[in-house]
């Protein structure tokens, strides 16, 4: 388990927002590890982990976007069936609440990662270990 940033950032739902981000942070040398982004009518959230949390930061800046930065933890599991089960029962185990989940595993690849905040960060650092 790695500990790290989440960058929250609200947009709006329109053709090319999530691209001018991306733009941003591509023109910083800022390496995007996980996105995962929602709508809900004209609004939308995208929530970024990057390779740079320390330069994501000054690039979003100099572009005057405004974001939210919290605590985050990443996980890398066995991609197969029962491997998420398995660590959301261990952090649920511990008291952990999530506030945002996302994971990917690419097909036929043999991990998945999650990444996950949550209220009880301290908690969730051994949940999993």
């Amino acid at each position: 388990m790695a500990k790290t940033k989440q960058f929250t950032i609200a947009v709006d739902n329109q053709p090319g927002a999530v691209a001018a981000i991306a733009r941003t942070l591509a023109n910083a040398k800022v390496n995007i590890l996980s996105l995962l982004g929602t709508s809900q009518g004209t609004a939308g959230t995208v929530q970024l982990i990057v390779e740079d949390a320390r330069r994501a930061k000054k690039a979003l800046d100099s572009a005057r976007v405004a974001y939210q930065e919290t605590p985050a933890e990443s996980c890398d599991l066995s991609n197969k069936p029962g491997a998420l089960a398995d660590c959301l029962a261990r952090l649920a185990a511990k008291g952990v609440n999530l506030n945002s989940i996302h994971a990917t595993a690419a097909k036929g690849g043999k991990k998945a990662v999650i990444v996950y905040t949550a209220e009880a960060t301290a908690k969730a650092a051994t949940a999993t270990a």
